[in-house]
C-alpha cells in the first residue's frame, strides 16, 4: 500500500514577530481563527472583500490539509457610525445595522467564501462583554468616570508591541476626540454612557453601550478561549483596534495570548463589493467551466502527483498564491483537454483506461480549484443573468434601452461618426454597462461604473479594473 505523504509545514507571516513562522496550533490537528468582521452601518466594499477572501482562502487551505477549525467573524452592529448612518436615514440602529448584516451575506455568498463557524453580533453579547469589563477594572486595569469606563494603557506595559506605535494621544485620538477626564490621553472606552436616542443596555456604570475594541476581547475568548491560534483582519486595524484587544484580554484573562497575527493589505479602490463580485464572478466562473467539460495511465498518475505537490508547496509558503494556477496546473489542463479529443476518436472497447486516468486528473484539479474557492454549482450563464439584472437596476435602465444604445453605436460607426461612437460606450460604462465588440456583434456585461480620467483610454481602464478584480484577494498580504 502506498504511503500517503506528509503534508509541508505551512508557514504564515506574523505581524507580531514580523517573521515567517511554521503554524503550530495551540491544541493538534485543531486550530481557532477569529478575524474582525465588518462595521455594519453600509454596504460592504472591496476592502472588506480582500479580508473576505483573503482569510476564506486560509480557512479552506486549513481544512485541505486536515485541520478541524473553527473559525469565528463578528459583526460590529452596535457602533458610533451605526448611529450615526440610522440617525441620517431615521432609522432605528439595530435595524439599520441588521439589514446591512444580511447584505454582506449575500455579498459573501457571490463571492463564494464559506460561512465562518460562527457569527456572532456584538448587540447579543452585551452580557458577556459587560462582565470582561467588570474584570478588568477588578484587576485594577480599568477605571468608571460618569458612566464611562475607560481602559488604564498604563497598566499595559508591553502596550504598542503589535504595531510599534508610540503611546501617546495623537495616536489615541484618531478614532474619538480625547477626553480630559482620561488619567492617560491614549486610554480607551471600554463602555460608553448613554446618551438620549441612542441603543443603550443597563450596566453596573449606568445605561450605555461598549466602546470599539472590547466587543472583540470578549467575543474571541467566549467562542475561542483567551488563548488561540490565529486573529486576523485588515492591516489597518492593527492599531488601535487589535492593539487594545491584547491589552483588554491580558488585562482580563490570565492565561491570554494569541500565536498568530494575520493581516492581509490595503485596496486602494473605493468601489462598493456588490461591484466587485459583478467583475471578478465571471472571471472565477469561467476559470473552473472548463474543468467540467470531462475529467496514458503513467502520466496521468505523474501530473496528478505534481499538481498536489506544487499547489501545496506554493500556499504552505504563506499562502503564496502568485502563479498558482500554472505549471504542473495547466499540465493538467492539457492532459484533460487532449485525452477529451483522443476519446472521440477512440474505440469504445479502448476508451476505459483513458477515462479512468481523465477522471483522477479532473479530481485534482477540482481539489485545487474547490480550496481556492473557484468552483460553483451555478452556471456562468445563470450567474451573468442574476449580475445583468443588478446591473441594469443599478444604472436605472432596462435591457431594451441598453440594446438601443448598442444599436446607436453601431450606426454611429458604420457612419463613421467615432467620436459620437465613443461617447454612447462611454456613457454607458460610467454606469456599469461596459460594451464589448465580439466577432459575432456587440455584447454589454456588468462592470464596476466607470470613474473617468482624461489620461487613460476606456479600454485601458476596463483593463486595469478587470486585472485588479481578477487578483483582489489573492495575494494575501502586501509587503
Amino acid at each position: 500500500m502506498e504511503v500517503e505523504k506528509e503534508k509541508p509545514e505551512l508557514t504564515l507571516y506574523n505581524t507580531m514577530t514580523q517573521l515567517k513562522e511554521v503554524l503550530k496550533p495551540i491544541n493538534p490537528g485543531k486550530i481557532g481563527m477569529y478575524v474582525c468582521g465588518i462595521t455594519s452601518y453600509d454596504f460592504s466594499h472591496l476592502g472588506h472583500a480582500r479580508a473576505a477572501v483573503s482569510f476564506d482562502l486560509l480557512y479552506r487551505y486549513l481544512r485541505h490539509l486536515g485541520y478541524e477549525v473553527t473559525y469565528v467573524r463578528n459583526f460590529t452592529d452596535v457602533d458610533d457610525k451605526v448611529i450615526d448612518r440610522a440617525n441620517k436615514c431615521g432609522e432605528n440602529p439595530l435595524a439599520l445595522s441588521s439589514r446591512f448584516c444580511e447584505e454582506y451575506l449575500v455579498d459573501m455568498a457571490a463571492l463564494q467564501c464559506l460561512l465562518p463557524t460562527h457569527q456572532p453580533r456584538v448587540s447579543d453579547h452585551m452580557e458577556l462583554i459587560i462582565k470582561m469589563i467588570e474584570k478588568i477594572i477588578e484587576n485594577g486595569c480599568g477605571y468608571a468616570v460618569g458612566g464611562d469606563v475607560f481602559f488604564s494603557v498604563d497598566k499595559s506595559p508591553n502596550y504598542g508591541q503589535l504595531s510599534g506605535q508610540r503611546l501617546d494621544h495623537t495616536q489615541a485620538g484618531k478614532r474619538v476626540a480625547v477626553d480630559s477626564r482620561k488619567r492617560n490621553p491614549a486610554d480607551f472606552a471600554l463602555w460608553k454612557a448613554a446618551k438620549t436616542g441612542e441603543p443603550s443596555w443597563e450596566s453596573p456604570w449606568g445605561p450605555g453601550r461598549p466602546g470599539w475594541h472590547i466587543e472583540c476581547s470578549a467575543m474571541s475568548a467566549h467562542y475561542l478561549s483567551p488563548r488561540f491560534d490565529i486573529h486576523g483582519g485588515g492591516a489597518d486595524l492593527k492599531f488601535p483596534h487589535h492593539e487594545n484587544e491584547i491589552a483588554q484580554t491580558c488585562a482580563a484573562c490570565e492565561d491570554s495570548g494569541v500565536s498568530y497575527w494575520l493581516h492581509n493589505g490595503h485596496v486602494t479602490n473605493n468601489n462598493t463589493l456588490e461591484d466587485l463580485v459583478k467583475a471578478l464572478s465571471p472571471y472565477r466562473e469561467e476559470m473552473s467551466e472548463g474543468v467540467g467539460k470531462a475529467v496514458q495511465t503513467a502520466e496521468a498518475k505523474d501530473i496528478i502527483k505534481k499538481v498536489k505537490s506544487e499547489f501545496e508547496t506554493k500556499m504552505s509558503n504563506d499562502l503564496n498564491t502568485a502563479h498558482i494556477l500554472t505549471g504542473a496546473f495547466q499540465d493538467a489542463m492539457r492532459f484533460i483537454n487532449v485525452s477529451i479529443t483522443k476519446l472521440k476518436k477512440m474505440q469504445k472497447k479502448q476508451r476505459m483506461s483513458l477515462v479512468v486516468s481523465l477522471v483522477e486528473v479532473e479530481k485534482a484539479v477540482r481539489e485545487v480549484l474547490d480550496v481556492l474557492g473557484l468552483l460553483t454549482t451555478v452556471s456562468y450563464a445563470e450567474f451573468l443573468k442574476e449580475m445583468k439584472q443588478k446591473a441594469l437596476t443599478r444604472a436605472e435602465m432596462g435591457e431594451e434601452e441598453v440594446l438601443r444604445k448598442i444599436e446607436e453605436r453601431k450606426m454611429a460607426r458604420k457612419n463613421k461618426e467615432f467620436k459620437r461612437s465613443d461617447k454612447i460606450r462611454e456613457s454607458l460604462a460610467v454606469k456599469g454597462i461596459y460594451l464589448e465588440d465580439t466577432l459575432g456583434g456587440t455584447v454589454w456585461r456588468p462592470a464596476t461604473p466607470l470613474i473617468l480620467k482624461p489620461k487613460f483610454g476606456l479600454g485601458k481602464i476596463a483593463l486595469i479594473f478587470a486585472i485588479m478584480f481578477i487578483f483582489v484577494g489573492l495575494f494575501f498580504y502586501s509587503r
